[in-house]
């Protein structure tokens, strides 16, 4: 498969290199702030980032913006919707909402990679309103029903 990627500032593939895969097994294509000047995220505050770039997914697939590990863990990073759905019609800038759980600001700079993109594809299921459901061993048991071992 084959994404197409539009730089929508004159920054990308100039400064700031498109996404790309950090390693062969990468699941995910690091996004990077395409950003003029450092952006201070206050602890508790939240800021929208600029990828910089748009693309065209193709029909029954969907791009999912994750959070970046190491940005989370030690530093509260994360972003601010839990995980971006960006769905295959839209054609716009990817910006990447953020917040800062952490006790301390964070500084974002010019290029610095603030998430990762993944592309899968996608089941648009047609509905069936149905009196029952099949059985199951779990049935309806919600949170923790399964125990913990």
């Amino acid at each position: 498969m084959k994404l197409k990627v539009k730089a929508v500032s004159p920054m990308i593939g100039n400064e700031i290199p498109l996404p790309a895969y950090a390693t062969e097994g990468s699941a995910g294509l690091d996004l990077r702030a395409c950003i003029d000047e450092k952006i201070t995220v206050k602890a508790g505050g939240r800021v929208l980032i600029p990828s910089g770039i748009a693309i065209e997914l193709p029909k029954d697939y969907v791009a999912l913006v994750f959070a970046r590990s190491g940005l989370a863990i030690k530093h509260g990073l994360a972003l601010s919707n839990g995980v971006g759905v960006i769905d295959s019609d839209y054609r716009g800038e990817i910006a990447v909402g953020l917040i800062n759980q952490g006790e301390a600001d964070f500084v974002i700079s010019p290029g610095e990679r603030i998430a990762q993109l993944v592309v899968m594809p996608v089941v648009q299921p047609e509905l069936e309103l149905v009196d029952n459901l099949s059985d199951t061993a779990r049935g309806a048991g919600g949170f923790g029903s399964t125990g913990t071992k």
